[in-house]
């Protein structure tokens, strides 16, 4: 099965809450559930949570613009490729 970023967070976050028996740590959560003002005391997948998905707005709109317009233009296999490489092991 391929693993999307978002599933390998999701399981990162549900280990971490297994380990901590399912509370919520204050001392990485604010109030309301905000991140606490401290980073330094954030887990890293807290701390990139909090940031948000670095997206580029300007290409997201440039590709929707072509899709709509049926100029995107498609590649099934380089697709495919791309999905496998991701979760083959490297070989070393």
């Amino acid at each position: 099965m391929i693993k999307s970023v978002g599933q390998s967070l999701s399981a990162a976050v549900e280990a971490s809450r297994i380990r901590d028996g399912g509370k919520v740590r204050a001392s990485s959560v604010g109030t309301a559930g905000a991140p606490a003002s401290s980073a330094a005391s954030a887990s890293p997948a807290a701390r990139m949570a909090a940031q948000g998905a670095p997206v580029d707005m300007d290409r997201v709109a440039a590709i929707k613009a072509a899709i709509a317009s049926g100029n995107y233009p498609v590649d099934p296999a380089a697709i495919a490729d791309r999905m496998l490489a991701l979760d083959l092991p490297v070989a070393g």
